[in-house]
């Protein structure tokens, strides 16, 4: 782990965390300054991509897919339809890569489905026809990789960040986390840890989206008093590529949350999915985000987020050349390299920032089930939250 910004004095320092050192360790130092910062700001938002859904493990095995996880796994779902059919259909990965233009031995799963997509409006009807099966099939894979949440996969780091960035003090805005990816990972952890998400839908059975959810809040009250104040754990869920729970209700224009279809709306990996990103309902949340980070006093806390999208990369950097009131941390293992030259031009643009002497930044080299013990728990735990615990407990020593 190493953290980079205006305090390292130009250089990368290495976090040595030791518990039994008589002094403070310089790196471990600044990664808490930065993170206690950003989680007493004003206004906070989270960018959470991949990067936070990679820790997740059952019987210690990964479940979250990489890039590189699906393309074998359409590979080898083209290969199983071969054995099926027979090669007289075609429907085998050379054909695909044949149809698609492809270059040899591609590994780039996005511009993979990028070219097939391409290539599906200019072929001929019986060529178009097999490369849009493919595209579906495709598509399908992606599907199941993502859809891998269950009782009995274990969330604590997820619970843990929750518990330390979503509980805010009346007096500050609340927590608004953004996050590509389409598994339910943190709406899992928020109800196992009692937070109320506000992702869009209404309370209840056969909810439907409505961007006005957003602009609710939710209060306590008592019988015996007349005041009322502001539950503490709530924080706005914003999907910015869609959800594996997520449904177009056939022939209308509303959206639902249904657990379990098959048919879930979804932004996947093609070139298209900047479009894409500005139809409804992904324009409702990215219209949030471009306005939320142009807010002064704000801080941004990316994790796990490699900035290769540009729909959502592009308003990161023109917000931090317009608003002097936005601080952004980037936490992420390979930012180091990456923000080297020849590396990610955004990342490498926020580095040159750090260099220049902009103290709104601070770049982070470490997984997110690593940074999680740097980042303050500034709010006390509620009663609610430890009765929930003693409850949970109960569960386990009952099971």
């Amino acid at each position: 782990m190493k953290v980079r910004s205006i305090q390292t004095n130009g250089a990368w320092v290495e976090i040595k965390e030791d518990p039994d050192a008589t002094t403070p360790d310089p790196g471990a130092f600044d990664a808490r300054r930065v993170l206690s910062s950003a989680v007493r700001s004003q206004h906070l938002a989270i960018l959470a991509g991949l990067g936070t859904s990679l820790c997740v493990t059952k019987a210690g095995n990964r479940l979250a897919p990489t890039m590189q996880d699906l393309l074998q796994k359409a590979k080898d779902r083209f290969g199983a339809i071969d054995t099926a059919k027979g090669k007289s259909t075609g429907h085998h990965w050379a054909d695909f890569e044949k149809l698609a233009n492809l270059p040899l031995n591609c590994a780039d799963l996005e511009y993979i489905m990028s070219r097939a997509t391409v290539a599906a409006g200019f072929l001929g009807d019986s060529e178009a026809g097999r490369i849009e099966s493919y595209l579906a099939e495709a598509e399908g894979v992606i599907r199941e990789a993502v859809d891998f949440m269950a009782e009995d996969v274990e969330l604590a780091i997820h619970e843990s960040f929750l518990r330390r960035v979503a509980r805010r003090s009346a007096r500050r805005s609340r927590s608004k986390l953004f996050t590509t990816n389409y598994d339910l990972c943190f709406e899992m952890a928020a109800r196992r840890s009692g937070f109320v998400v506000i992702d869009g839908f209404a309370f209840g059975n056969n909810a439907r989206f409505d961007s006005a959810q957003f602009s609710y809040d939710v209060v306590r009250r008592s019988v015996t008093e007349e005041r009322s104040d502001y539950i503490e754990n709530l924080f706005h869920l914003h999907k910015l590529h869609g959800s594996i729970d997520w449904e177009k209700q056939g022939g209308t224009s509303f959206i639902a949350k249904k657990p379990g279809t098959l048919k879930p709306l979804l932004i996947y990996p093609r070139s298209d999915k900047y479009e894409l990103a500005f139809s409804q309902p992904y324009i409702e949340m990215m219209g949030v985000f471009q306005s939320f980070v142009r807010v002064p006093s704000t801080t941004l806390l990316v994790i796990g987020f490699g900035f290769n999208d540009k729909h959502i990369a592009e308003p990161i950097l023109a917000a931090i050349r317009g608003n002097l009131g936005l601080d952004v941390v980037v936490v992420s293992p390979d930012v180091e390299t990456a923000s080297a030259q020849g590396g990610n031009k955004y990342l490498g643009e926020l580095l040159q920032l750090v260099e220049g002497g902009d103290g709104r930044i601070a770049l982070i080299a470490a997984k997110f089930e690593e940074v999680i013990r740097f980042i303050p728990d500034v709010v006390s735990e509620t009663e609610l939250e430890r009765h929930s615990q003693r409850l949970k407990n109960l569960g386990k020593a009952n099971a």
